[in-house]
Order: structure tokens, then C-alpha cells, then sequence
């Protein structure tokens, strides 16, 4: 017969009584009370049924069948949980996710599946929320707000509505509402941005924000309207001014964001409580996971950066389980929560040695000692690329019927940042085409339906890449994920878009009509359904061929995939044309 959680909790009492043994005992490590701020050192940490039942000094817990790990000179920190991150961004399933995540100590994650729900819509969000309910990584769901990111600029595979949300709020594990990014809408009483909230606040659930730039009157109109976090944030002032207003920070440290080190001086040097600031990952993409770490990399950071080591642990931990109101059940080492604990051998390189979900072992000595369930994704999540026809150069050309100068607006990036800025420059028309000009860094970028057969593409410019041949395309464009190509020729732009097409989408680089690499990502175009060391691999192959083409900045494709969001300022390249996202209105591309 199951055991109710009446009957867990009898057994809990009678373990720290010594009526029962525990299943679990880690001993003679240093406890990391993020309850208290302190560094204790204890013998023993029982569990029982999945959950902690006793911690102190006494043996009475130990018995014959008890399993004993002896965790001497090394600390013993609640499991990390991610506040805020986008599985797609992986590139990964949710499973292959998570053996990468546990490895690092992360036991439980609070995803936000917008990627794959503007490809796919509601069924999407379920794929992965079902994936995610049989493994051993805690993956919570903040239902998707934004779908598309905005209205009338753009044009994404599906669209959510708020009965859809209403809905999806109520299945078990969605624990809020996903980043809502439309924040104009909200602030100016759109009825769907509104009904999202309002549904989400009659749940009872948290509102997830994303605020990257406003006026003050904005903001607070935002955050009266229910949203009371964002991981937006990017300068002290900016974390401060949302701070004093009660909105909860989450301190982004991504593969290509880097946000710590500004924003984390809100603690360290403006010395504000940080009960009300956690550390997130937003987008990591496979080699960070690897080579740096998922949650614990931006723990790191914090402590590098002069954060109290506990203080840091508390900021990817409690803090994040009070932000879900979740704290009566995780996020700390004590009596009756979650046995979720990782067991770091220092507070330095924060490398986990061992990793315990729900009272069972599942990374002992660095290694992943648990069998993971296969999730095999429907044939129609693996048919989303879906174009018209195929690509030809001509589709590829801006056309200018005078052979003369124009001027145009284009889009700059900036390396490291989610943002673009405004470019305007002169470019000369040849043949009747506006040509690219290698030497002010400025190329052709184009965005192309891919899920509505419409045939429509929207021609741009982008500096900021410094390709010097070849060129590049994505499915992966947030957030509609339209078809991306960016190339300094028609011939190769139109050669990588077909391409990746027929592989079902992902990542490509080319040059003189040939493959220099290619990462397939099937599933909605966003995920790859190999294994974690074939998408490293892949995705090694990916950054060389883009430094190849002569790009030297870091993670150039991520960079590359933000290029259609029309949420982040100031100028974006959709599928509908080149987008002002300061005004949120379509703009022309010649002055």
C-alpha cells in the first residue's frame, strides 16, 4: 500500500526519536544552514522516505540496512534550483538536460517552455512538462505568457491563449506564470496580457516578469500589476531601482549574458538585504554546461565577484523555493523538506561530488549512478520546418531600382548582451541591389516563415559579426523561430537555409557551398534528440566554423538567435520586417 504523506511524516517523527531507521545518513560534513547563514558542523543528516528526518549528533538513526555516506572536509548545500531557465536554450531534451544538470548539482529547475510553445503551441509545453515529470531533476513549469513575444510584429508557429493559460496553471508541477515580456501590454491594460496575470494571481502562483528597460511610471504600473520578478536586469541602478520597489531580482549569468558582475553590486557594495535575490541561468548553451557548470557556475560567479559563499548558496536555493512559496516543502537541509542535497567537496570551485534527489543517490564520486527513462517526441514535433518552397539567391537580394548610395537602418549587436542597438549607415546599390560592405562590418540578415508556408521574407542589415565570407542560419530565433540566415552572399545564404530545412532545423555554417557545420536540432527545430557528448561535439564544430568565417566573438550564435526578439531593445529583424522595439512598431529599412 502507498504511503500517504501522514505516513511519511509519522516515520520522520519516529526516526529522530530513534523508534526507526533512516534509508540515508550523510556524516561528518559541514551542514550549509541557509536558514541561519551558518557553516555547522554535524555528524549525522538522517532521511527517510525522500525527506530529512533528523540532524544532529546521536548514531540512533543508523541501522543495518542504512546506507552511509561520509562526507568528511567537504559541505553539504541543499540541492541548486534555477529560478529561471530555458531548457530549449540547451539544445537538449529535457532529459538529456538534466543528467548534464544533476552532474552539477542543480536538483530542480523552474523552466519556462516558451521556445518550443511558439512552434508548437500547447502540445509542446505538454511534451516537455511530461518529459520532465519522470526524472529525477525536480523540473517545475511557469506556463508560457508571451505567445507570440508580442502582437502584429511578428509571426510564430502557434499562439497561446489565456484560456489556454487558465488551463495549463492548474497541472501539477506549473508552479507559475512564464517571463511576461510584453510589458507594454501590460502596462497599458492589454485584455490578454491582464487575463494572463489575474489567472495566475487567482492560482495563487507567481507572476514571472522581464522588464529590460522603461520609465519608472512603467515599471511601477508593471509590477501593480501583479509581476513580481525579472531576470531583465543588467545595471546596478537598474537592480536597485526594482529592488526598493519589492520586485525580486534574479541575477542572470548565461552562456552569453554575463550579468553578475554588475548587478551583484547591489549586495556587495549597496549592502541591500538579498532575501529577495536569486541567481539564474536564463540561456546555457552545451559547452558551458560542461566546461563551467549550470547553477553552480553562476554561485561561483556571485562568490567570485564577493559574495559570502552562503550567502550565494542562499540565493540559488531558499530564496528561490520562498520566491515559488515552495519553502515549506525545499530549499533548505531541515527536518520534514525534500532531501534534495549536494555535496560540494569546497566552496571555491563548487564541483558536486555527490548528488541526492528525494532521499536517493543519483551522482556518487562525479559519476551518474541512475537509470534514466527513454522520451521518444511525436513525428509532428519533428516536421516544423515548413517553407513554401525552397530557397533561391534571389530571395536574398534588396532590390533598389537607382544605382546609387542609400541610407539604412540596420541592427548593431553588442558582444555578451541580449541587446542590439540602432545602426544607421550609407551602403552603395550596384546592379539595382544594395550591396553589403565587408569594411563597416555590415551584412545582409534575412527572416523567413517557416511555419505558415507564406513564403514571406524580410531583408535586413546587421553589423557587428564581422564575418568576412559565407553564412549562417538558425531555426533557434527567438521567439517565434522563424528561419534566420545571415551571410555576406545570396548563394550561400539560400544553400544553408535549404539546408537546415531538410534536416528539420538547428544551427549551420557554410561557405562556397559547403558545410563547415552543422548542429540538427529536430525537435521543433530547437532540440537535439542525440545525447549531451554529440551535441558538445556538434556545437565545438559550430563555434570554430563561425570563427572561421572570421566572427571572433563569444557564443556568435547565441547572439545570432536573439536577433528576431522583438521584446528586448532597441531593434530586431522579424519575419514581418526590421522592428523598433523601443516604440514596438515596424520601421523601414531605407531612410
Amino acid at each position: 500500500m502507498k504511503s500517504t504523506q501522514r505516513d511519511v511524516r509519522a516515520s520522520l517523527r519516529k526516526v529522530a526519536l530513534g523508534g526507526e531507521k533512516a534509508d540515508l545518513v550523510i556524516k561528518n560534513g559541514t551542514w550549509i544552514n541557509v536558514m541561519t547563514k551558518e557553516l555547522q558542523d554535524n555528524d549525522f543528516i538522517a532521511i527517510k522516505d525522500g525527506k530529512i528526518a533528523y540532524i544532529g549528533a546521536s548514531d540512533q538513526c543508523v541501522g543495518p540496512q542504512t546506507k552511509v555516506v561520509d562526507a568528511k572536509g567537504k559541505y553539504i548545500s541543499p540541492g541548486l534550483m534555477d529560478g529561471h531557465m530555458h531548457v530549449e536554450s540547451t539544445m537538449l531534451s529535457v532529459t538529456e538536460f538534466a543528467k548534464a544538470a544533476l552532474m552539477k548539482g542543480t536538483t530542480s529547475v523552474f523552466m519556462d517552455p516558451h521556445e518550443i510553445a511558439n512552434v508548437l503551441g500547447v502540445n509542446g509545453v505538454r511534451l516537455m512538462h511530461e518529459e520532465g515529470k519522470g526524472l529525477p531533476l525536480k523540473v517545475y513549469t511557469t506556463y508560457p505568457s508571451c505567445v507570440p513575444a508580442t502582437d502584429g510584429l511578428e509571426d510564430a508557429g502557434a499562439s497561446l491563449t489565456v484560456e489556454d493559460i487558465e488551463a495549463g496553471l492548474k497541472w501539477d508541477g506549473v508552479v507559475g506564470l512564464g517571463e511576461v515580456m510584453n510589458f507594454p501590454g501590460v502596462v497599458y491594460n492589454d485584455p490578454k496580457m491582464i487575463g494572463e496575470i489575474e489567472a495566475t494571481i487567482e492560482e495563487r502562483k507567481a507572476v514571472t516578469g522581464h522588464f529590460p528597460d522603461g520609465t519608472n511610471e512603467m515599471l511601477q504600473a508593471y509590477i501593480a500589476s501583479g509581476v513580481d520578478s525579472c531576470h531583465e536586469t543588467v545595471t546596478r541602478e537598474q537592480g536597485l531601482e526594482k529592488a526598493r520597489l519589492g520586485m525580486h531580482i534574479m541575477i542572470r549569468e548565461g552562456s552569453a549574458w554575463h550579468d553578475v558582475k554588475e548587478v551583484i553590486k547591489i549586495v556587495t557594495e549597496d549592502g541591500i538585504d538579498p532575501t529577495n535575490v536569486t541567481l539564474v541561468t536564463d540561456d546555457v548553451y552545451p559547452q558551458t554546461l560542461v566546461e563551467k557548470g549550470q547553477l553552480n557556475h553562476v554561485v561561483r560567479r556571485a562568490i567570485e565577484e564577493g559574495v559570502d559563499p552562503v550567502v550565494a548558496i542562499q540565493m540559488a536555493t531558499i530564496n528561490v523555493a520562498r520566491y515559488y512559496h515552495m519553502d515549506k516543502e525545499m530549499g533548505s537541509i531541515t527536518p520534514g523538506k525534500k532531501a534534495d542535497i549536494t555535496i560540494f567537496d569546497d566552496l571555491e570551485e563548487l564541483e558536486p561530488s555527490t548528488v541526492v534527489t528525494d532521499g536517493t543517490i543519483v551522482v556518487d564520486n562525479q559519476a551518474l549512478i541512475y537509470d534514466f527513462p527513454t522520451y521518444i517526441y511525436p513525428d509532428y514535433a519533428k516536421n516544423t520546418v515548413k517553407l513554401k518552397r525552397s530557397a533561391v539567391p534571389e530571395n536574398f537580394l534588396f532590390k533598389k531600382t537607382v544605382d546609387k548610395s542609400v541610407d539604412i537602418n540596420g541592427i548593431k549587436v553588442m558582444e555578451n548582451s541580449a541587446r542590439t542597438e540602432k545602426m544607421s549607415a550609407t551602403l552603395q546599390v550596384k546592379n539595382g541591389i544594395i550591396q553589403s560592405d565587408l569594411d563597416q562590418d555590415i551584412i545582409q540578415i534575412a527572416c523567413m516563415d517557416r511555419h505558415h508556408q507564406s513564403g514571406q521574407v524580410s531583408l535586413g542589415f546587421v553589423q557587428g559579426f564581422q564575418l568576412q565570407s559565407g553564412a549562417v542560419a538558425s531555426t533557434v530565433a527567438h521567439d517565434s523561430h522563424n528561419l534566420l540566415v545571415m551571410g555576406t552572399n545570396a548563394d550561400d545564404m539560400a544553400f544553408a537555409a535549404n539546408k537546415l530545412a531538410d534536416s528539420g532545423g538547428g544551427m549551420i555554417v557554410v561557405d562556397q557551398g559547403k558545410v563547415l557545420a552543422h548542429v540538427p536540432m529536430p525537435i521543433a527545430g530547437l532540440m537535439s534528440d542525440k545525447p549531451l557528448e554529440v551535441v558538445v561535439k556538434q556545437v565545438e564544430q559550430l563555434e570554430k566554423a563561425w570563427k572561421q568565417l572570421g566572427s571572433p566573438i563569444h557564443a556568435p550564435f547565441m547572439t545570432f538567435s536573439l536577433i528576431a526578439l522583438p521584446v528586448i531593445p532597441e531593434v530586431r529583424m522579424s519575419n514581418r520586417g526590421l522592428v523598433d522595439v523601443t516604440n514596438f512598431e515596424l520601421i523601414n529599412v531605407l531612410r
